[in-house]
């Protein structure tokens, strides 16, 4: 069991808390300050606490000098400060004697933002390289460090796994609450469980497809990648989106009768939107959204359900041509009240477009974080925090 926050005396100390504050910026405007609201417990607890508080955080990536400009967290610096209710402190550099000034004059329950730390990857990509030097340094800057951050958890970064090998560590609130959810619903000993898997990128969710058709009752595949499967099993899916390079992988999965694939599907053919069964598609169809056969045969089990898995859309929910599948399947699982864990940045995203009450369901922050522990795969971020005795 990991140390949390709440294991150790914060008062007058300076606690490193490395949070995800990785939001969607557009014309310098936050779209989506969800990750931020999430970062706000762990950081009333430590300034509660009395600690001095240090935040650290990446934002976007940083390849070049321009980057840097588009990708500052001053304007998250900005929002924290409305959501906290009291001035934040911003830092516009990642090391030097401007940072370790404003770090040596903090006072309890001040708490300082550092500029976006993958700064540090150009050129030599320190941060996102693990550079010890670098660890070494931010982990100088504090008396104990917290990561808060699950969203990147399965990284393994100097600010997210190097700091923590130089100071007393544990879980922030945030990443406590993840994790437990995530365990508890796998480790649940009730059936039917279903898995829903979505999105487009089949390659990223094979592995976890594999895994879960050992455990689960049924997993029902939609989204674009549904039609890597369809090719796979000798229909023709027009100009759907399919990753030929996965087809052998896919055929390998199709002789597991719990493995459930879309009927029909909704296309575009030169703009011209029809439903069309999957023996039916042609040449110039894409495919952009499960049918009305396939929501029918995917509420018909996801209705005697004890609990639910769901990663990705079941369509293009962006353009409302191709929201139905993915609306249909959210009402259905909140109509018969089914634990269900969301997870995944595009399954939250349409979450909000499609004005889905997310209060009835169990939302994981993590898309990657959240892929790579439900297969069981390493978790950097976390493994390196201190045990419990």
């Amino acid at each position: 069991m990991k140390k949390t926050i709440r294991s150790y005396d914060l008062n007058n100390k300076r606690v490193i808390i490395r949070c995800d504050l990785n939001v969607s910026i557009k014309d310098g405007k936050i779209v989506d300050d969800s990750k931020i609201v999430a970062s706000l417990n762990t950081i009333r607890y430590a300034t509660s606490n009395n600690a001095r508080v240090i935040l650290m955080s990446h934002l976007g990536k940083v390849k070049c000098e321009e980057d840097k400009d588009k990708n500052s967290l001053l304007v998250v610096a900005n929002r924290l400060s409305e959501l906290l209710e009291k001035d934040i402190l911003f830092c516009p550099v990642t090391r030097g004697s401007e940072l370790e000034e404003m770090v040596n004059s903090l006072k309890p329950r001040d708490v300082l933002l550092i500029e976006n730390t993958r700064y540090e990857d150009y050129p030599n990509k320190l941060e996102s390289g693990n550079d010890v030097e670098l660890a070494k340094y931010w982990a100088s800057l504090g008396d104990i460090y917290i990561n808060d951050a699950y969203g990147t958890a399965h990284r393994k970064h100097a600010s997210n796994v190097g700091i923590a090998k130089f100071l007393p560590s544990g879980m922030g609130l945030l990443m406590e609450l993840e994790v437990n959810k995530i365990d508890q619903i796998i480790k649940e000993d009730t059936h039917p469980f279903i898995v829903i898997m979505g999105g487009k990128k089949v390659e990223d969710k094979l592995k976890l497809i594999t895994k879960m058709l050992n455990i689960c009752d049924k997993v029902l595949i939609g989204g674009a990648m549904a039609f890597t499967f369809l090719k796979a099993k000798g229909y023709n899916v027009g100009k759907s989106i399919v990753n030929d390079d996965e087809i052998s992988r896919c055929k390998e999965l199709l002789n597991n009768e719990n493995l459930v694939l879309p009927v029909d599907v909704i296309v575009d053919n030169n703009g011209n939107i029809s439903c069309k069964n999957i023996e039916d598609i042609e040449d110039n169809d894409i495919g952009y959204d499960i049918g009305n056969l396939t929501i029918k045969l995917f509420n018909d089990y996801i209705s005697s359900s004890k609990r639910i898995v769901m990663n990705g859309p079941m369509g293009m929910f962006e353009n409302n041509n191709f929201q139905n599948g993915t609306k249909e399947i959210y009402k259905t699982i909140i109509d018969n009240k089914i634990r269900c864990l969301v997870g995944g940045g595009d399954s939250l995203t349409s979450l909000k477009m499609l004005n889905i009450d997310s209060s009835k369901l169990i939302i994981s922050t993590g898309g990657g974080a959240t892929l790579t522990y439900l297969e069981g795969g390493e978790m950097p971020g976390i493994s390196v925090l201190n045990e419990e005795k």
